[in-house]
C-alpha cells in the first residue's frame, strides 16, 4: 500500500473528512515531500482545536495494512470515473480490481421489480456477459437480479454498495455480495463498519454511472434512484438505453420518459452490438 492510500484510508475511517477534503489532500500530495505531515496540517487548518485533537486521536489509532483500497491517482482507478463531478478520492474494494479496466455496462432499475422487468434482465444478461462486465448497485429487484444472472452464467460483475464492505444491505443479498467479492468486484467509498444511510445511495449512484461506459435502465418510477443514475450518466456523455414498458405502469414511467427525452429504446439485444 502506498503512503497516499494509507493516509486517505485513515482520514476516511475517522468519518470526519469529506470526499472534497480528501481530493485536496491528493492534489497536495503531488508536490509533497512529507505527505502525512502536510495532510495533517491541512486538517488542522480545517478543524477547531477540539475537533482536530479528536481527529488526530482517531487517525493515529488505525491499523489499515490489511484494507484494500485505491485512490484517485492509482493506476487501477478508471479514467472515465475521473471525469465525473466529485469523483471518489478513495474506493475500498473486495475482489478483482482489474475489472475496472474492462468494458462495462450498468444495468439498473426498480427495487420493486415486476415479473416483466426480471424477465428482461434474465434475457439480456446472458447475451451481454461475453462482451461486458455488468455493473449495478446490489439493491433488491433489478440490481440484484442483474448481479445474480451475471454470476450464475459465469460472467463478470461489479457491485457498488452504500455501506462498508463488511456490512450487508439489504441483508437478504448477503450471500450474493459474498459471491461477487469472491468472483467479481465489490466497491464502496465508505469505510468498514459503515451502516446504510439514505444519503449514501445517491452518492453511490454517481459511482455506478462513473465506472460504466453505458447504462441500461430496465424499470424505473419517476424520481427514482435509477433515474438519478441515468441522468448522471447522461451528464457525462454515456450511452443510455431504456426498456420501454406499459404506459399504465408506474414502473415504466421513468423508462418511457427517458425514451421520450432521447434515450435509445432497447427493443432487442442487437441494438447493443
Amino acid at each position: 500500500m502506498d503512503k497516499l492510500t494509507e493516509v486517505l484510508i485513515k482520514c476516511r475511517m475517522t468519518k470526519m473528512v469529506s470526499n472534497q477534503d480528501m481530493l485536496k489532500i491528493i492534489k497536495k500530495s503531488i508536490k509533497s515531500a512529507n505527505l502525512e505531515k502536510d495532510a495533517l496540517k491541512l486538517m488542522e487548518e480545517h478543524f477547531s482545536k477540539m475537533d482536530f485533537d479528536q481527529f488526530l486521536l482517531l487517525f493515529n489509532g488505525f491499523n489499515v495494512k490489511k484494507i484494500q483500497a485505491i485512490n484517485y491517482l492509482s493506476e487501477e482507478y478508471p479514467d472515465i470515473l475521473r471525469e465525473i463531478y466529485n469523483p471518489p478520492a478513495l474506493l475500498f474494494y473486495q475482489g478483482r480490481i482489474e475489472l475496472l479496466k474492462t468494458k462495462t455496462i450498468a444495468m439498473i432499475g426498480a427495487r420493486s421489480a415486476s415479473n416483466y422487468g426480471i424477465s428482461c434482465v434474465d434475457g439480456l444478461v446472458p447475451n451481454l456477459i461475453d462482451r461486458y462486465t455488468i455493473v449495478s448497485g446490489l439493491a433488491n429487484g433489478i440490481d440484484g437480479q442483474a448481479h445474480h444472472c451475471a454470476v450464475a452464467n459465469g460472467g463478470n460483475t461489479i457491485a457498488v454498495i452504500g455501506t462498508g464492505l463488511n456490512c450487508f444491505y439489504p441483508h437478504n443479498n448477503k450471500y450474493l455480495q459474498r459471491q461477487i467479492a469472491n468472483y467479481g468486484l465489490v466497491l464502496s467509498e465508505y469505510p468498514p463498519d459503515t451502516l446504510a444511510n439514505p444519503w449514501h445511495f445517491p452518492q453511490r449512484n454517481r459511482i455506478i454511472a462513473g465506472i460504466s461506459q453505458s447504462v441500461i435502465v430496465v424499470e424505473a418510477k419517476n424520481r427514482s434512484g435509477a433515474l438519478i443514475t441515468a441522468n448522471i450518466a447522461l451528464e457525462n456523455n454515456r450511452e443510455i438505453y431504456a426498456i420501454p414498458g406499459r404506459v399504465d405502469s408506474k414502473l415504466s414511467d421513468g423508462c418511457n420518459q427517458l425514451i421520450f427525452d432521447g434515450a435509445t429504446p432497447l427493443l432487442n439485444i442487437d441494438i447493443l452490438k
